[in-house]
């Protein structure tokens, strides 16, 4: 009975004095996870913070140039819907003097007989050579695209079929009230409508494509 009470005792220290040293060890290694994940949390919410920050500076920055750029484009839609107008009447007008004055160097020769007419329903004007090398020239006002559509047409003395040619001119300029004129396929710019006018006549008045 004594040596069995010696051993139950015995264990029962054993026991206590194991129990405590584990929970002693186990709460020693939650702490020190516990602390080792908040070190880490925080390191890693201030790196966040970083490249974060470096993101939406670099975002209000393009959002900036899409601002500026939409002013841009929305001053210069304003300008071709007042003064594209006006320039078209302007180029009009010079296509008809010179037109004018290359009748009148050939005066009395009607395959030289050119005439302009103007387009009341569509804004523009068509420009007419007649037989034997017969050529005409439509131009159409696009303002929406802030551009002017230009259609060639010659017809061959050798039976062949015409020929069809087209050019873009679209609207330039800086963001004042000025407008200018640029050749969408090689970049030239008219500067005025009668630069332009020469440019789109020779062909019609020559009766050979450039």
């Amino acid at each position: 009975d004594q040596t069995a009470r010696s051993q139950l005792v015995g264990t029962k220290g054993v026991d206590m004095s194991t129990s405590a040293t584990v929970a002693d060890w186990i709460d020693q290694t939650a702490r020190s996870q516990l602390v080792g994940t908040k070190g880490v949390d925080m390191s890693t919410s201030a790196t966040v913070a970083d490249w974060i920050k470096r993101i939406a500076e670099d975002e209000r920055k393009r959002d900036m140039a899409r601002v500026r750029e939409d002013e841009m484009v929305a001053r210069k839609a304003d300008v071709v819907r007042r003064s594209g107008r006006r320039l078209l009447d302007d180029l009009l007008a010079a296509v008809t003097r010179d037109a004018e004055a290359f009748r009148e160097e050939f005066a009395g020769d009607r395959a030289r007989d050119i005439a302009v007419e103007a387009i009341a329903l569509e804004g523009g004007f068509v420009v007419r050579k007649p037989a034997p090398a017969a050529a005409s020239l439509t131009v159409t006002l696009n303002l929406g695209a802030a551009a002017m559509a230009c259609h060639y047409r010659f017809t061959a003395t050798n039976g062949l079929p015409p020929r069809e040619d087209r050019i873009d001119l679209i609207f330039t300029g800086d963001t004042g009230e000025t407008l200018q004129v640029k050749h969408h396929g090689t970049g030239q710019v008219f500067a005025t409508v009668d630069t332009l006018s020469e440019f789109l006549l020779i062909p019609v008045l020559t009766g050979r494509p450039r």
